[in-house]
C-alpha cells in the first residue's frame, strides 16, 4: 500500500467508514505498527485495543501494556500480570497489587512463596 493510499484510507476511517477502520487495523496488525493501533485504540476502538495488546504481549512491551492497564483495560492488566509473573517481576506485580488488582496480589504471593 502506498503512502497516498494509506492516507486516503485514514481519511475514510476518520469520516466514519467502518470498513476503512477495520482495514487499517488489519494493516497495522500485519505490519506490527504499534503507533497506528495505539491511535485507533485511543480513539475508542476495542478491536484495535485488542490487537495492540496482542502485539505488545508478543513483543514483551511492558510499557505499552502498563499504559493500557493503567487506563483501565482489564485485558492489558491480565497480560501485564502474565508477563510480569513469567519474568518474576515482583516490583510490577506489587505495583498492580497496590493499585487493587487481586490477581496481581495472588501472583505476587505465589512467587514470594516460591
Amino acid at each position: 500500500m502506498t503512502d497516498s493510499e494509506l492516507m486516503a484510507l485514514r481519511r475514510r476511517a476518520e469520516g466514519g467508514d467502518r470498513d476503512a477502520v477495520d482495514e487499517l487495523i488489519e494493516l497495522a496488525s500485519e505490519r506490527g505498527d504499534l503507533d497506528e493501533l495505539r491511535r485507533l485504540a485511543d480513539s475508542g476502538n476495542a478491536t484495535a485495543a485488542d490487537e495492540l495488546i496482542e502485539l505488545a504481549s508478543e513483543r514483551g512491551d511492558l510499557d505499552e501494556l502498563r499504559r493500557l492497564a493503567d487506563g483501565g483495560n482489564a485485558t492489558a492488566a491480565d497480560q501485564l500480570i502474565e508477563l510480569a509473573s513469567e519474568r518474576e517481576d515482583l516490583d510490577e506485580l506489587r505495583r498492580l497489587a497496590d493499585s487493587g488488582n487481586p490477581t496481581a496480589a495472588a501472583q505476587l504471593a505465589e512467587l514470594a512463596a516460591e
